[in-house]
């Protein structure tokens, strides 16, 4: 279409007619993007949303259990469609997915739930919808098989459409699975960035899947670390990957733009380490906005943070010793949750150079994990736990949380050029987001015209991405805008302000 004035111009200039021709029609507009709400919000009632006294913060208010086949071996709980998902399974076996209502959190009500011979100790839930179905994935022991001579194991999906019948659907071996060495080859944990899966298979490396058809996942390759890296967790935000240890301090920032071939980034390997610049070991890791964030064990415990926000030069902000040994770690806003074996801790990184330890609560048993769920957190023990009574939420502030999330750092960056025609955009917000709300609405992909691009949106914690359906096209600025109202938290806050950024696959942002 933008070629016909060069064409009317020459026809003239070669004494052809145009006359008759009729006026050059404009270009036809973009259609309008759809509101950031409409993608009709969560059929659960979402998170807490009742206040608390001060004395009543810091101690125990109800558990969460998954029933008699509970071995109460518990890790993570996330938020799905206005329901809280809790995965259980002890690491040889035997678990489920529970749903929750905790819009009460102190009397919780459990509103379905699935189990599975097979479903393994996770650390980790993603989650896709394809095809107008849901769809989880979580770690799987299948035990001997006895026909290939093999202990099998590696990941599982479930459909969870329906919320009160999550149902498991298939499991899928990997190569190299061994157990029971609790960390040296089995599926630690795995993220699922549409159409691919990636497993973290601990000294293995990460394991690529195919799971375009999530009821028919497919292995595609292995890629192993030269030398080799305890893989612990693979988040995957966009074109970069934080390739993180359990139970080491060696970490790497990663090149996915080609998604099968993941490549080490110049200046993107660190080790983390104390304050005093000592290598120091880390039993888990996550990402939460700009932030790597590294649960030190023993010999100091709690919360180590790096800006990753140039994954070329990752740079150390601050750590607090709280004297325990992390397990794993996560964030909300300005706050930074540490389960620590013996307790659990909640520090303010407002300052990330100078943390501040808001307060601690305890549960019987190996504590490992603290989720922030708005003014309240989930305690889970994965060992040692009294019976019934591995997870436990615990208010830590008096108020229900009123914050929305915010944007803190994306790939590609803001300003990139020739970002690859296979790229993927990913953004990193500053707390754990409703899955459900993101989609064409909340989160635009555009050309500079403003014409969409057709894809495919996935969330999980506090990490979204999409995928181009057909690829980036040549030479071409795209715009990616989450606008206000549109991403919601757990709680049902949305983005309060509009965020917007630009990147080209060529040589100029337009």
């Amino acid at each position: 279409m933008t070629r016909l004035p060069f064409l009317f111009a020459a026809l003239g200039l070669l004494g052809c007619p145009t006359e008759g021709l009729g006026p050059v029609p404009e270009p036809a507009p973009p259609p309008a993007p759809l509101a950031p709400d409409a993608w009709g919000g969560t059929t659960g009632p979402g998170g807490p949303a009742r206040a608390f006294s001060a004395g009543e913060l810091w101690q125990g208010c109800a558990f969460l259990d998954g029933g008699p086949d509970d071995s109460d071996h518990h890790n993570l709980v996330v938020p799905w469609d206005g329901y809280l998902l809790m995965p259980w399974a002890p690491e040889y076996s035997h678990g489920g997915l529970s749903f929750f209502d905790i819009s009460d959190p102190c009397a919780p009500i459990k509103v379905g739930q699935g189990t599975s011979d097979t479903m393994r100790e996770t650390h980790a839930v993603g989650f896709a919808s394809v095809n107008g179905r849901d769809y989880a994935a979580v770690n799987y022991h299948g035990g001997i098989d006895f026909e290939q001579e093999l202990i099998v194991g590696g990941i599982q999906i479930w459909d969870i459409t329906d919320v009160t019948a999550p149902t498991h659907l298939v499991d899928l071996d990997l190569p190299g699975y061994l157990y029971p060495d609790s960390y040296q080859r089995v599926t630690l944990s795995l993220f699922w960035q549409h159409p691919y899966i990636y497993a973290s298979g601990a000294d293995n490396g990460v394991h690529i899947i195919d799971a375009s058809d999530p009821e028919d996942p497919v292995f595609v390759r292995l890629y192993t670390f030269d030398p080799v890296l305890r893989l612990g967790s693979f988040h995957v935000m966009g074109n970069v990957a934080m390739a993180a240890g359990a139970e080491g301090s060696r970490t790497l920032l990663m090149d996915v733009s080609d998604p099968l071939d993941p490549q080490p980034l110049p200046g993107g390997e660190f080790t983390v380490t104390s304050d005093a610049g000592d290598p120091t070991e880390y039993y888990f890791s996550n990402i939460g906005g700009s932030w790597g964030l590294f649960a030190r064990k023993e010999g100091g415990g709690g919360p180590i943070v790096y800006d990753i926000s140039d994954p070329g030069r990752p740079t150390r902000l601050g750590d607090f010793q709280s004297g325990g040994n992390g397990g794993y770690v996560f964030r909300q806003h300005d706050t930074v949750f540490v389960g620590e074996s013996s307790f659990a801790a909640v520090y303010d990184f407002s300052d990330p150079s100078a943390p501040v330890q808001l307060g601690t609560a305890d549960l019987v048993g190996d504590l490992d994990t603290a989720t922030p769920l708005g003014n309240v957190m989930a305690l889970a023990v994965d060992d040692d736990a009294v019976p019934g009574q591995a997870t436990m939420l615990v208010p830590w502030s008096t108020e229900p949380d009123a914050r929305g999330p915010a944007v803190e750092m994306s790939f590609p960056r803001p300003g990139d050029t020739f970002a690859p025609r296979s790229s993927r955009v990913g953004l990193v917000f500053d707390e754990m987001v409703e899955p459900r709300s993101v989609f064409a609405g909340s989160v635009r992909v555009t050309d500079a015209a403003g014409w969409p691009v057709a894809g495919f949106w996935g969330a999980q914690e506090s990490i979204v991405n999409f995928t181009p359906r057909d690829g980036l096209e040549a030479d071409t600025t795209y715009v990616v805008t989450v606008p206000a109202g549109g991403v919601t938290d757990f709680g049902g806050n949305p983005t309060e302000a509009e965020w917007t950024m630009r990147f080209s696959t060529g040589a100029a942002v337009q």
